[in-house]
């Protein structure tokens, strides 16, 4: 008995894991061997799907925006920390000069590109692009950026090439691990100039730019964000067909003729086809053969279709780390207290993606490419450059300020911090995306100007309240 009772609560042996258990109720379960092997096999196809998901589903489309918006925004802006001023306001008019030429194709500037990279690394998993040195360009910098479709490096390209180097999923590892190097296929999926029989073109990895989310230790290739969701997209896709179907049906004023005698004859209308069209009007009597009757179809109907949508939308706005407010638009029920916390929790996610990200594997290699460049095209002056580079280098990249429901209060928040020696003026302004000494400079430039206009904006005192006038 005392043998029973320990099988029974467990109480001697080792016990393994419930999730790595066997048995009947596991019988149906999935499981990943390895992350790399799964992506490879099924991103392409993952990837094409999720293209026409954003592309069809007004959700969706709302939801790749929404993250567009949030992580970049109005651009992930730079801000060098060289300790000479002087170098600092060069590098920015630079900058500010280049970013309107960095695009090859000239579609977008440098910030519209960091949209693009972004859009493409939600829906596909991934985004390429690849720096160009123009040396005939008209402008100061002779640097320009060109963005690829993830197919165009080609995922079902393995190869030995000795000495402990091999290509894995079209990228080139020398013997220690390193990415040296990728293969490129010179023309986009679909192109009607293209040749599928060219074998793709080696881009030293310096040259090159792979932007996705790693998700393990490893990782070659990215996988559509939308991965988590799509069948359930598709499932919401058909379960919105049949409902559409079956309110329109339900829409439809048909009747059905009784005749249990096959008496009936003579009715009053046209029949064309076996359907009887008989005009109606309020108040009108219509005299039927005896034995005849007339049925309306009633379709059943049934209130399940908005939980079931937004049972959904939740779950979808779940597998992409979205509100699900900000997914679907509805604001129903929502409180400041809670849409705030809400956001809260996704602007930290936000954060993580613009810093460990978008800006560790997408603007870091420009914003170096291009003061290397400035340096050697004459326009930043830097002979010290050779000895200690970091200093030119070295950068903060500024992502555009997060705003909630109600401004004053944040205003009044980070004043009250400043006032406490919390955090500096200049750590306020970088947190909104500007440059403090720029604001600074401008904002003495405006009292300057309105002192010479004898202009004042000086908050006025309130005048005082009058009391009642005495009887």
């Amino acid at each position: 008995m005392r043998t029973l009772i320990n099988r029974l609560f467990n109480r001697t042996g080792t016990r393994a894991l419930d999730a790595a258990g066997s048995g009947r109720r596991w019988e149906s379960a999935q499981s990943i061997n390895s992350l790399n092997s799964t992506i490879l096999a099924g991103a392409n196809t993952a990837a094409r799907r999720a293209g026409w998901y954003a592309r069809n589903n007004p959700w969706i489309t709302a939801a790749v925006d929404s993250l567009v918006g949030n992580v970049v925004g109005a651009g992930i802006k730079p801000q060098s920390n060289h300790p000479d001023r002087a170098v600092r306001e060069t590098l920015q008019t630079l900058w500010l000069r280049w970013t309107d030429h960095a695009d090859t194709g000239g579609l977008a500037d440098f910030y519209g590109l960091q949209a693009m990279a972004v859009r493409a690394m939600i829906e596909s998993g991934e985004s390429f692009a690849r720096l160009r040195v123009s040396p005939e360009a008209n402008f100061s910098v002779p640097l320009s950026m060109e963005l690829l479709d993830r197919e165009q490096v080609p995922t079902d390209l393995h190869r030995d090439i000795g000495g402990g180097a091999r290509i894995r999923a079209g990228i080139e590892f020398n013997s220690a691990g390193q990415r040296v190097a990728y293969r490129v296929s010179s023309f986009r999926p679909g192109d009607p100039l293209g040749s599928s029989r060219m074998d793709p073109v080696r881009v030293p990895a310096a040259d090159f730019i792979h932007l996705f989310k790693p998700l393990a230790a490893g990782q070659l290739r990215g996988i559509t964000w939308l991965a988590p969701v799509l069948l359930r997209l598709h499932e919401l896709d058909q379960f919105e067909d049949a409902s559409l179907v079956k309110a329109k049906v339900a829409a439809l004023f048909t009747g059905f003729i009784t005749d249990p005698d096959g008496t009936a004859g003579g009715l009053s209308g046209s029949n064309n086809s076996g359907v009887l069209t008989v005009g109606m009007e309020p108040g009108s009597l219509i005299p039927l053969p005896p034995g005849t009757d007339i049925r309306f179809s009633t379709p059943t109907e049934h209130d399940a279709y908005a939980p079931f949508v937004k049972n959904h939308l939740r779950a979808v706005a779940a597998g992409m780390g979205l509100p699900y407010e900000l997914l679907s638009g509805d604001l129903e029920g929502v409180t400041y207290s809670s849409i705030r916390a809400g956001l809260i929790e996704f602007r930290r996610r936000v954060e993580q993606l613009q810093h460990n990200v978008v800006v560790h594997l997408f603007c870091r290699p420009v914003w170096e490419r291009f003061v290397r460049l400035a340096v050697l095209s004459g326009d930043l002056p830097a002979h010290d450059f050779d000895r200690n580079p970091a200093t030119y280098l070295g950068c903060d990249w500024l992502p555009p300020k997060f705003d909630y429901v109600d401004p004053k209060k944040d205003v009044e928040a980070e004043i009250l911090a400043i006032d406490a020696g919390l955090k500096s003026r200049t750590q306020a302004i970088s947190e909104r995306g500007y440059d403090a000494e720029n604001i600074d400079a401008e904002i003495a430039a405006d009292k300057e100007r309105a002192d010479a206009l004898g202009l004042c904006f000086e908050p006025r005192p309130a005048a005082p309240q009058q009391g009642p006038a005495n009887a």
